[in-house]
């Protein structure tokens, strides 16, 4: 058990650097950061996995320590018990005056009758009847065997919860995604679908549980100061056999009230503005194109971003790669001005507008590499393959006119949520595990192990009470419960000589 507490204190430790550290799993992009900003520092402890906290090696092993250890911990004391859980009270001892509770009368009763008596009052305690020479006959009684029964519980359920966790880290998944809340669906498909995503160490995506989503809308009411009051989500869903019949079922989501669907559930993670831009180029072509920009700021809700447009009709890659467009900057949902400088002094969108710079030229999107969605591409700019054409603030239904007739139209502005999905199919049994750990610690530290003997002996002045009590574990409270016990099994009427205690 030693060892045990050592490893559960030695996984509680190492599960601080994947509270304290930023996680691959959780945001590359801010591990990358971190490692470059703390120089030969940042870059031992990736060798070291504290970036990987919990699919590291050392954890694992710590994890894997832990479960063996507990495994052969509670097997024997399982054996033991059961052996004991067999076994009759101990036989009374020769000399009950030097126990740590006791107590002696003599009444006027036969031996029987007390004995008789005894068996009565000691109802709910395991005890034995036993004959001793001359006549003398004892009473051994026990009770509090639950407190092992609950010390018992409490451990393998503790093993059970450490194993059901281990299990739900290797099948579960999760996975977020942002979607726009003007009848854009999501479906659960494949690793694709999501904007990022966190398999087990046994998935691979491919099997993921089918189900699909429809974000109708989404209602967001705050406070006179702007203090978020409650999100509401409108959407449909449909799985199993739903998808069959294309039938959607509406659920209202809110904070911390998933969807529970399929196996998985969908959480409502945040909110955020998503602008819809209408370009119109030289040749009369439109394109159309809303994309979610990033909340830079809680409060006001204010956000940045970027929207992308590639010319039409183009195949030639060269002049594909020269008249991309590119939309980025600022959008407020309740604008507010000093001057050309633009904030937003809401997070309701009361008054929306945009700031926004227009860029022509190679956005650097076919290169290869990973790109931000919510910015552009600053290399691009910075070897002029991609020009700055137009800065201004736009309102709804404002528009740009760029130097080669093209022109950028604020049009409108939707929201979009963003969701989690999580699959994990142990959660119950953590949550049974967790319980019964609960049920069997409160039975551990809440119930007392006592014994208590009784020895009747006859004599010529009538029959010879004697009892003795024992407590099996430190805590207060038995030698009030001895004391009430004993004045009545040494109270036997009718009642002789004095009591002696």
């Amino acid at each position: 058990m030693r060892t045990a507490l050592i490893l559960l204190a030695l996984l509680a430790l190492g599960a601080l650097p994947g509270a304290l550290l930023p996680q691959r799993q959780l945001n590359v992009s801010k591990v990358d950061d971190y490692i470059s900003q703390h120089g030969w520092w940042g870059k031992l402890l990736d060798k070291l996995q504290f970036y990987d906290v919990y699919s590291s090696y050392w954890f694992a092993a710590i994890y894997l320590l832990l479960m063996i250890s507990l495994v052969g911990c509670l097997t024997p004391r399982l054996f033991d018990y059961a052996k004991q859980a067999t076994q009759q009270p101990v036989i009374t001892p020769r000399n009950l005056a030097r126990m740590p509770h006791h107590g002696t009368s003599t009444v006027d009763v036969a031996v029987d009758d007390v004995v008789e008596a005894s068996r009565k009052r000691l109802r709910g305690w395991r005890l034995v009847v036993r004959e001793e020479d001359n006549g003398v006959r004892t009473v051994s009684a026990e009770r509090g065997y639950l407190r092992e029964t609950g010390n018992l519980l409490f451990h393998f359920a503790l093993l059970g919860l450490v194993v059901a966790f281990a299990i739900g880290k290797l099948v579960g998944y999760s996975g977020q995604v942002a979607v726009i809340a003007n009848g854009s669906q999501f479906c659960n498909s494949g690793l694709l679908a999501y904007d990022s995503f966190n398999p087990g160490l046994q998935v691979d995506g491919t099997q993921l549980d089918p189900f699909c989503i429809k974000v109708n809308g989404f209602k967001a009411s705050y406070l006179p100061d702007g203090q978020a009051d409650s999100f509401d989500t409108d959407l449909q869903y449909q799985s199993g056999d739903d998808l069959k019949t294309n039938t959607w079922r509406p659920y209202d989501l809110q904070t911390n009230h998933p969807l529970r669907t399929a196996g998985d559930r969908v959480y409502l993670l945040g909110h955020g503005y998503a602008p819809q831009f209408t370009v119109t180029f030289p040749n009369g072509q439109t394109r159309t194109k809303t994309v979610q920009w990033n909340p830079s700021d809680l409060n006001t809700m204010l956000s940045s971003g970027t929207t992308t447009f590639d010319p039409p009709d183009t195949t030639d890659e060269v002049q594909l790669r020269k008249h991309q467009i590119a939309i980025t900057g600022l959008f407020a949902p309740s604008a507010v001005f000093d001057g050309s400088l633009m904030t937003s002094d809401y997070p309701g969108a009361n008054n929306p507008a945009v700031a926004v710079q227009v860029y022509e030229g190679d956005l650097g999107n076919n290169s290869g590499f990973a790109h931000n969605l919510f910015t552009i591409d600053q290399s691009m700019v910075d070897q002029g393959r991609l020009v700055q054409k137009a800065m201004k603030n736009l309102k709804l239904g404002q528009e740009i006119t760029l130097d080669d007739g093209t022109k950028v139209k604020f049009d409108k502005v939707y929201e979009f949520v963003g969701l989690q999905v999580s699959h994990d199919p142990t959660q119950d049994y953590v949550l049974v595990f967790a319980v019964l750990m609960l049920v069997g610690l409160m039975g551990s530290l809440a119930i007392k192990r006592r014994r208590l003997w009784l020895r009747v002996t006859p004599s010529s002045d009538g029959t010879v009470i004697e009892v003795g009590g024992l407590a099996r574990t430190d805590q207060a409270g038995y030698g009030e419960e001895f004391t009430r016990l004993s004045a009545e099994l040494l109270r036997v009427e009718p009642m002789t000589g004095k009591r002696d205690t």
